[in-house]
């Protein structure tokens, strides 16, 4: 059975949200198509995200060793290890982010270091890093206030891209939806193209049997 991993990072409410809405088409537009498959939610807004810090790094150095973790860096490790095990079941990710100063929300940067594990998604080779993660797919829906297609300024889409290309996710998809903010009177009309176009993604994303 395919899983998808739908992975919303955005404190805002779906309908005051132009990336959460279409977003919600695209799932809806690929439940329909996919039936059977099945579809795990991760808002990293309603749960812990945890970051590497110093109760993190010193877990790390003691697996090495050896040594005892502390009850705090059992739970942080676990947290970390929760969001791992999740994302390396799925088949297919979605990732729904607003851009906030050239790049996605920082909670964002916090789970894809918790994703980002060697031995796990990635390994190191003689030839160099090798991803473990190949024939995966993603998609990036992302929502600008201007319109950054081919600035060079759109940030958090190339770091995603290529972190998930380390992990030999390398199948990858983007859509922005750019340019409310700049032509206020347009914004509706280009929601409305963002989410006929998410529709269509939804119906042809799963190349996987269901």
């Amino acid at each position: 059975m395919t899983k998808l991993l739908y992975v919303t990072v955005n404190p805002k409410s779906t309908e005051h949200s132009f990336s959460l809405q279409t977003g919600e088409a695209f799932l809806e537009s690929y439940k329909a198509a996919n039936p059977n498959a099945e579809v795990e939610v991760l808002n990293l807004y309603s749960e812990d995200v945890q970051e590497i810090d110093t109760d993190v790094l010193s877990a790390w150095g003691k697996f090495a060793t050896g040594e005892e973790l502390s009850e705090v860096e059992i739970a942080k490790v676990g947290t970390m290890t929760k969001h791992l095990e999740q994302f390396m079941a799925a088949d297919e990710y979605v990732f729904v982010t607003p851009m906030w100063n050239f790049s996605f929300p920082a909670r964002l940067k916090m789970y894809i270091d918790s994703v980002l594990l060697a031995g796990k998604t990635f390994a190191y080779t003689a030839e160099g890093p090798k991803g473990l993660m190949e024939g995966k797919k993603a998609l990036h829906i992302q929502a600008t206030g201007g319109v950054y297609t081919g600035s060079g300024l759109n940030f958090g889409d190339d770091y995603l891209r290529q972190a998930l290309a380390f992990t030999g996710v390398t199948e990858y998809d983007a859509l922005f939806i750019e340019g409310m903010a700049m032509n206020p009177e347009k914004a509706e009309e280009i929601k409305e193209e963002a989410i006929a176009k998410a529709k269509e993604l939804g119906r042809a994303f799963s190349t996987v049997n269901a």
